[in-house]
């Protein structure tokens, strides 16, 4: 043990070698520990649309590694229900996005002063440009689809990549959705339902490419880690213009049927059987649009 610790520090075995690397992990671990008290007592002095945004990004983000749990446990997850789960969770996002954010949207533009015409135009306005961004987005970046075990180790990349950069829009509509009174616990929790299933496909697609459990456990995680910081930013956009609200909840709306429609559901169908993500998706559908009323 002496021998391995104090060559992962470029130190001879020996006592010397052993107490400078245990020192520098006692001094590494307290100054995380000083960072993460701070980081407590700040979040404790929170309050208001931020902090429902930093709580429901950092459960979408711990959703995403519970996700991943299966594999460490089990040897083989089918396609068929790989294709339901995903089922599942776009049954959720396209709940969420129409119940947790376009009507939400329609209902603050009336706040704000618009007639009804209004209010719809502003609605449909703001799904057409997250729509359109996501579109945009899609077409700059270079990712991957749905990779299959025996395509390259590259490709699986760019595919984990893909999930990573998709879930930037979901961390911005908790952002968002913070900010209108009885969406913000929604969104986020029918992002957080969505994101189980997704963990687990990032994770089998890292493991059938050859990598370890564990790491594939770890990316799968860590690509999780986007949402936090999306909805910060989302929350503190809201805040600073409360006009634009409506169009951020629209906007929201928008990026995820994108999402829903241009990733999930075409991953599902070419992984699993169509009746069982369909199955999956009217599900979701339903137990989404149930939690949204109750938790309004």
């Amino acid at each position: 043990m002496v021998g391995k610790v104090a060559r992962i520090h470029l130190q001879p075995a020996s006592a010397g070698g052993l107490a400078r690397a245990a020192g520098g992990w006692i001094i590494a671990l307290l100054g995380i520990a000083l960072l993460a008290a701070q980081g407590v007592e700040a979040f404790g002095r929170l309050e208001g649309p931020l902090r429902d945004a930093i709580l429901g990004g950092a459960m979408a983000a711990a959703a995403t590694a519970l996700g991943a749990v299966p594999l460490l446990v089990m040897r083989r997850i089918g396609a068929a229900t790989q294709g339901a789960l995903l089922g599942f969770g776009a049954g959720v996002m396209l709940a969420a996005s129409i119940f947790s954010l376009l009507v939400p949207a329609f209902e603050a533009a009336r706040a704000q002063g618009a007639d009804v015409f209004g209010a719809a135009m502003i609605a449909a306005a703001g799904l057409a440009v997250g729509g359109a961004a996501l579109l945009a987005l899609d077409r700059s970046l270079p990712h991957s689809h749905a990779p299959q075990p025996a395509r390259s180790a590259g490709a699986v990349w760019l595919f984990v990549f893909a999930i990573a950069v998709h879930n930037i829009p979901e961390g911005l509509a908790i952002g968002v959705a913070s900010g209108a009174a009885g969406s913000g616990d929604a969104v986020a929790t029918g992002i957080s339902l969505q994101n189980v299933p997704e963990g687990l496909i990032v994770a089998i697609a890292l493991a059938s490419a050859g990598y370890g459990r564990l790491l594939a456990f770890a990316v799968a995680a860590l690509s999780g880690l986007v949402e936090p910081a999306a909805a910060i930013a989302g929350s503190l956009a809201v805040a600073e213009a409360a006009a634009i609200l409506p169009w951020g909840l629209a906007g929201a709306a928008g990026a995820m049927l994108f999402v829903v429609i241009h990733e999930i559901v075409p991953d599902a169908l070419r992984r699993g059987r169509p009746a069982l993500t369909a199955a999956g998706l009217a599900v979701g559908f339903v137990v989404m649009m149930v939690l949204d009323r109750t938790l309004g």
